[in-house]
């Protein structure tokens, strides 16, 4: 595989190892993908988030945002395969809100789970997390399209858990558009509340990739430029656990 012979791909293996997360700006993203696979549907890939399901877990908490959700496996350098569908599960552990609670979502779609885009990002990440992980006999991957829809009365909230671990090994948290809004930072913080780093996904492909055991991840609010005008982030969140690491 081309990518584990690049400089950049070396150095983002250094940074997920330590401090534990690195930031990938969309052009080079591309870049890395490219040696992964091919995006020729990358413009179908971005519309499919028109058509996410409101999440009526979250709903049930006062807040919105807009979902899909998907399972795959693969063995270290094996195909990624499509699981039948299943719950979301996080223990209260990692997830103060919506914890300990089987959350069934709407399915991505054949189309995408299926798609040429998603694939190859998945192939990037089986590339990139096996390098950084010890080996894992079998990984258990989810996959979750999120929007996150801000007005000029409510901000949009990316993460309402506030600053979490997702209770799995590594995370790909990846742009795929936004329009008219403004913050959405993401920070990066040690188990203590120290802060490591922040900065924001602004542009396609821009990237967040983490190292789940070392750091806490969140995400700023978001608002509306032009009030009264559509305004939403839409994020693409890979996570790979192995499966000698799963828990109950």
């Amino acid at each position: 595989m081309h990518n584990q012979a690049s400089p950049l791909f070396q150095t983002i293996i250094d940074q997920v190892r330590s401090p534990g997360f690195a930031f990938v700006h969309g052009d080079d993203m591309r870049q890395l993908l490219a040696s992964a696979g091919e995006l020729t549907d990358w413009d179908s890939f971005v519309e499919s988030w028109n058509q996410l399901e409101p999440d009526a877990y979250l709903a049930a908490k006062g807040r919105f945002r807009r979902r899909r959700h998907a399972t795959f496996s693969a063995t270290a350098d094996g195909p990624v395969t499509p699981q039948p569908h299943q719950a979301h599960f996080q223990s209260l552990q990692y997830n103060v809100l919506q914890g300990d609670i089987q959350r069934w979502f709407a399915p991505v779609t054949d189309a995408i789970v299926g798609s040429i885009t998603l694939h190859t990002i998945l192939r990037f990440c089986q590339q990139l997390f096996g390098q950084v992980a010890p080996p894992a006999h079998r990984w258990h991957i989810e996959v979750h399209q999120f929007r996150i829809e801000a007005t000029a009365d409510t901000a949009g909230e990316p993460t309402p858990e506030g600053s979490h671990r997702d209770g799995v090994d590594h995370v790909l948290v990846l742009l795929v558009n936004r329009q008219n809004i403004a913050s959405g930072t993401t920070t990066i913080h040690t188990p203590d509340g120290r802060q490591l780093g922040d900065f924001t996904l602004t542009h396609p492909l821009d990237a967040a990739l983490i190292d789940d055991h070392s750091v806490y991840h969140g995400v700023t609010p978001v608002r509306p430029l032009t009030p009264n005008e559509p305004a939403f982030r839409d994020v693409l969140v890979v996570t790979f656990k192995g499966a000698a690491t799963e828990s109950t």
